[in-house]
């Protein structure tokens, strides 16, 4: 009798023992299938070393970084700050007040140069928006304001280089009343002006500079880069741009033949194809040089009010495998495979703590790989996230990159 209940308790333990592995290697196989080889990374939350002079940031609105690997940023200032953020300007308080719309940073976070503003020879921007630097070391800045219908180009030191287009050309007509604000018409057929560009890039290979224009215009604009000169533009799918309202963006309709507004960015792989953000409709749309369409894919689809797609990255490896998308809306880094536009997993939630975001707009990425961002709106920021190498990471959301105790 004794015999025959231990071998009963064996056979129980030896089940349930079976039944334990059993769970364990499903989990095992559901955890393998929720992982992605994919770019690792980490806030680092003592990047840039603070400011001096008292000076804050107002709605950061383009980053980029060159071949020093030296970070620039633009941003709003004192245009987007409330009264109680600037009382040293306000003569009210010993803190605070804006800094200088352009700044630069070494790669160690130290601010290295700052300039911008209005200035003799040149409009500045209502509203300026987007910063790159290129080859030659031209800083071209843009501008999304009410009449900014032109580009501005400086040397590194902020000394003005050029002016392409002119402020306010696309004003509509008035209604003779005092309070009256204007309104402006898009007009993709300028060959002469622009409609708030949102972000300017130029190729190194054959020193062009493609134009995303943008909050008004709906197309991409591509530039002699020493001229200024007008040689070609497109809108979706290569069509002839198309200045029309479309209505609000619908996730379950058919594709829109052209760009909604804003077409956010147009950024130029080293393989020379063309990445344009069109950001209220979800999607990137990919081009040769000459406006050929490519292929396209969609980002969050379901995503309504600013959209998804807000700019991107190309990875730093030589092959440009992965792009980091910006989605402002749903506050998160998106990680994708260039060559088949497939979104691998993100990073970010919304939030004011490092590695959050608050309207998180425009991205870069220097030679080692790591990223930074810039937040609109309240967000007021730059953040770096530093490059981990290319590991398992959980398909899908991460939530919030926190740095590891080996971080710093």
């Amino acid at each position: 009798m004794k015999r025959n209940t231990l071998i009963a308790t064996m056979f129980v333990v030896v089940l349930g023992a079976l039944g334990i592995s059993r769970v364990v290697l499903q989990q095992t196989v559901v955890a393998q299938g929720d992982t992605v080889s994919a770019p690792r990374f980490e806030v680092d939350p003592f990047w840039p070393k603070p400011l001096p002079n008292h000076w804050i940031l107002g709605s950061a609105i383009g980053v980029w970084v060159d071949e020093r690997d030296h970070v620039w940023m633009i941003h709003r200032s004192s245009d987007s700050l409330a009264d109680q953020e600037r009382g040293t300007e306000l003569e009210h308080a010993e803190c605070c007040e804006g800094a200088p719309p352009v700044l630069e940073f070494d790669a160690d976070g130290n601010l290295v140069g700052s300039w911008g503003g209005p200035g003799e020879g040149y409009e500045w921007p209502e509203s300026n928006h987007g910063i790159s630097v290129d080859h030659l070391g031209n800083v071209w800045i843009g501008g999304n304001g009410g009449g900014d219908s032109h580009i501005l180009k400086f040397s590194r030191t902020g000394e003005f280089l050029a002016q392409y287009g002119m402020a306010g050309v696309h004003r509509g007509e008035g209604d003779g009343a005092d309070d009256y604000i204007p309104t402006y018409e898009g007009d993709s057929s300028d060959t002469q002006n622009f409609g708030r560009v949102a972000k300017v890039v130029v190729d190194p290979v054959d020193n062009e500079a493609y134009v995303a224009d943008g909050y008004l215009n709906k197309r991409v604009a591509v530039l002699d880069g020493d001229t200024g000169m007008m040689k070609r533009f497109w809108g979706a799918y290569g069509n002839a741009p198309d200045d029309t309202n479309l209505g609000p963006y619908d996730p379950d309709g058919a594709p829109a033949q052209q760009f909604r507004n804003p077409v956010h960015c147009a950024d130029v792989s080293a393989d020379g194809l063309i990445y344009v953000c069109d950001r209220a409709n979800d999607r990137i749309q990919v081009f040769q040089k000459d406006g050929t369409f490519v292929k396209e894919g969609f980002i969050a689809k379901d995503t309504l009010a600013s959209g998804s797609v807000w700019d991107l990255a190309f990875s730093s490896d030589a092959e440009q495998r992965y792009l980091f998308v910006l989605d402002g809306m749903n506050n998160r880094v998106r990680i994708v495979l260039r060559d088949t536009l497939e979104e691998l997993t993100s990073f970010g939630d919304g939030g004011r703590q490092p590695g959050q975001f608050y309207g998180v707009h425009s991205i870069a990425i220097d030679s080692a790989g790591n990223l930074y961002t810039t937040e609109t709106w309240e967000g007021k920021r730059i953040q770096k996230f530093v490059y981990r190498g290319v590991g398992e990471v959980p398909r899908g959301s991460q939530g919030t990159l926190w740095p590891t105790n080996d971080t710093r």
